[in-house]
């Protein structure tokens, strides 16, 4: 999913059977956030500012790693 109009996300994918989030930011930079439940994915990719809902209710709440 691209998020055009964010200036803090590029774009997400979700895989619902691993609950793992990967987000490429703006900056290029990739990373995957585990144990993200589907609700969390829907709601980033409806809500009015991605990063901000990024930003409330995945970053700081899920273990991750930097993807290269």
């Amino acid at each position: 999913m691209d998020f055009p109009d964010s200036s803090v996300i590029r774009s997400a994918d979700y895989d619902p059977d691993a609950l793992t989030l990967d987000v490429t930011f703006a900056s290029g930079r990739m990373y995957t956030y585990f144990n993200v439940p589907e609700r969390k994915f829907d709601g980033l990719i409806t809500a009015s500012s991605a990063g901000e809902y990024f930003n409330q209710h995945i970053r700081d709440q899920h273990a991750f790693r930097e993807r290269s």
